[in-house]
């Protein structure tokens, strides 16, 4: 144990009171607990220092040395709440002109004292924070804060003493540590605040720290699952300008801003920025305004194909396939040798069109290009196959999907998705359910499109009452602005069962959550077109399934109200245009349905309920030609939905006296049909 003399300590402190190398050239050994508290008692009847600078300067010598339980026994034993209000009239006296009068009382600290006693608050923070006392830390780290602002809230002036004091040192390490301490200590609010504090306040901050703050907040914004903070107090506002209303949105913007300190050359580049920014907007649906980020950084900030990519991305989230797949051509161009990932992404495009046999092609190149770099990768490769090979053949696109689901291992919930929807369609319905059951399992019942799948196999499995307890149990689990389409399958699950007064009630549910949805869509500068168009899109779809159920009702004034709703939403439409032929039709006005079903035609021509009513209507009518014009709907309707039982059955009924049998078989693929048929189409 080393003795430390009155001499000795006074000699160490008073040559530079504020030096950190003086005070540990002294000696290499630590003084422990015992030795420290002789030399504080032995400081206090000195007259170069008082006893807070002295515990300050031991302090940070223990620290300095690693000694951290020794340092904090001395910072534990300096009293910054009395001390807090002598610093800030000490740094306010730094604002005021020097006066030269007898009647003029010097501050209570010099600024040398005072950078001593901030210094020893916050590497008492530290001290804290590495016994876990993140708490405590926090409040020893804020006192710096809170002094420094109130003595100078434009920032610290530019003519403070040029002596050793590293006040500006201590302020932002002190502004970078709160924050951090705040999320350690699990308070998400607190955090949020002393992060904004340290962007907002005037603190002197070089550019390079002002950046780390500003992506620390951004992960601790995107991805610490906090609660959502109040917006931002911007106290220099000006009007009009952008205020943020979550999280997210304060995310974005700071990534936007940090975006354009890098095209301005004021930061370097770090690719941590585009990484979190499309991550960001791609869950607010924002990619549109990645892809102008993109277009707006300089060349050679990121690499060409990546760049190409991200757009090409950019341009798919928004529909522009053609534009994405012209990028995808650019990056083969260039010969870039990781080419699969493009070749994947071009592969998911052709597959989503079913008349284009590019992706069966694109699909086959990205699996030999995967096939010895990525199993899980080269299973997605061949779900795009499975797609893309559904319309030409059935059997090789199972044995694709399956190949998909066996390389990942039957985790990926999108592949199986696939497999159960593929099942389902070739009618393996047993298949098809233990798939949609593993979905379910997967997702923990978090996506609709799970739920809809399993219902609609067990309506095909005339389990119809299962399958509206699995919708039931789907709407436990569904805010309520997301509950209309499984309200609109429960109806049709209902009407199944012939309880008809139930489905009716459930419609009219449906149809309020649907107006008061439209009410916020009107009241919200926020709403996409898209969301708009979905939501009009089944409203209208409502009103003419219940106007479908009072057809057959005979109810035709409720029937009519229902069709005029429907068409002040949209007279534009195959479906309400059907429906206003089936209403004709069921009043025995044959003329008038041909010519709504020829309206139906001109909207959409490849209707299959508008082809087959016009088959069906135009064989009542009867005529020398009435058979071969049906016949001629009924099979565009097969190329079309070849698993439509309705087609089959009215194909052979135009059959039956010139070809019966045809008719048989036709008659016979119906029964089949039906035995199997969901409520609604699977896909």
């Amino acid at each position: 144990m080393i003795e430390i003399s009155d001499s000795q300590v006074t000699q160490f402190y008073s040559a530079n009171p504020y030096s950190s190398s003086q005070a540990i050239s002294v000696t290499d050994n630590k003084p422990d607990t015992g030795n420290i508290e002789e030399a504080e008692s032995s400081l206090r009847g000195t007259d170069t220092l008082n006893c807070e600078e002295a515990r300050a300067l031991l302090g940070r010598y223990e620290y300095q040395k690693g000694n951290i339980e020794a340092a904090l026994h001395v910072f534990e034993g300096i009293d910054i709440a009395a001390a807090t209000p002598k610093m800030k009239i000490s740094l306010s006296e730094l604002k005021k002109p020097q006066k030269h009068s007898y009647n003029y009382a010097a501050p209570p600290f010099s600024i040398n004292t005072v950078g001593l006693l901030l210094e020893a608050a916050y590497l008492k923070s530290k001290s804290l924070q590495k016994f876990g006392r993140y708490k405590e830390a926090a409040e020893s780290c804020k006192v710096v804060l809170d002094v420094i602002e109130s003595s100078f809230p434009l920032g610290l002036p530019q003519n403070l003493p040029t002596t050793d004091h590293k006040l500006q040192e201590t302020l932002t390490n002190s502004v970078e540590l709160l924050p951090e301490l705040y999320e350690l200590a699990g308070s998400h609010q607190e955090a949020i605040t002393s992060f904004r504090r340290a962007l907002l306040h005037h603190w002197n901050l070089d550019k390079e720290t002002t950046a780390k703050i500003q992506k620390k907040f951004v992960i601790f914004l995107l991805y610490s699952g906090s609660e959502e903070s109040n917006p931002p107090d911007f106290r220099f506002q000006t009007d009009g300008s952008f205020i943020p209303k979550n999280n997210l949105e304060e995310a974005i913007l700071i990534l936007l801003i940090l975006l354009r300190k890098v095209s301005l050359k004021k930061i370097e580049w770090d690719s941590d920025i585009l990484d979190h920014l499309t991550y960001a907007l791609s869950i607010s649906g924002g990619l549109g305004s990645l892809s102008k980020q993109l277009e707006e950084l300089l060349p050679g900030v990121i690499e060409n194909n990546e760049r190409c990519l991200l757009l090409a991305l950019c341009y798919y989230a928004q529909n522009d396939y053609q534009s994405a797949l012209n990028l995808i051509k650019i990056i083969h161009s260039n010969d870039d040798p990781h080419s699969a990932l493009p070749l994947l992404m071009a592969s998911k495009i052709h597959s989503e069109d079913p008349n284009s046999t590019e992706g069966i092609n694109t699909a086959k190149r990205a699996i030999h290009e995967l096939k010895d770099k990525c199993v899980e990768m080269v299973g997605v490769a061949y779900s795009f196959l499975g797609v893309s090979l559904s319309v030409h053949s059935k059997s090789e696109s199972l044995e694709c999907l399956k190949t998909a689901g066996r390389l990942t291992k039957m985790i990926d919930s999108r592949i199986v998705y696939l497999l159960g929807l593929e099942s389902a369609e070739q009618r393996k319905l047993d298949d098809a359910l233990n798939y949609a059951n593993r979905l379910i399992h997967l997702e923990g019942g978090s996506h609709l499109k799970g739920w809809m799948l399993l219902a609609r196999i067990l309506s095909a499995q005339k389990r119809f009452k299962d399958g509206e307890s699995v919708i039931n149990a789907a709407l436990d689990q569904t805010v309520t602005w997301d509950q209309g389409e499984l309200l609109r399958t429960k109806a049709k699950l209902q009407l199944a069962q012939r309880q008809v007064t139930r489905a009716i009630h459930t419609y009219t549910q449906l149809l309020a959550i649907l107006q008061v949805q439209c009410r916020s869509f009107g009241s919200s500068k926020k709403n996409l077109e898209v969301g708009m168009t979905r939501h009009q899109k089944l409203e209208l779809e409502t009103w003419n399934d219940l106007a479908v159920v009072y057809i057959k009702l005979s109810k035709w004034q409720d029937a009519e109200a229902c069709l005029m709703k429907s068409k002040a939403i949209s007279d534009y439409s195959a479906s309400t245009r059907h429906t206003t032929g089936v209403y004709y039709e069921a009043k025995g006005l044959h003329r008038q349905a041909v010519k709504a079903y020829k309206h139906a035609l001109d909207v959409d021509p490849g209707h299959v309920q508008s082809l087959v009513s016009m088959a069906v209507v135009l064989r009542k009518l009867g005529g020398r030609r009435s058979g071969v014009v049906g016949r001629s709907f009924l099979n565009e309707a097969l190329r079309v939905d070849r698993l439509n039982p309705s087609v089959w059955y009215n194909l052979g009924l135009c059959l039956k006296d010139e070809a019966p049998i045809e008719a048989a078989d036709c008659f016979e693929a119906a029964g089949v049909l039906k035995e199997t048929e969901p409520i609604e189409p699977f896909r």
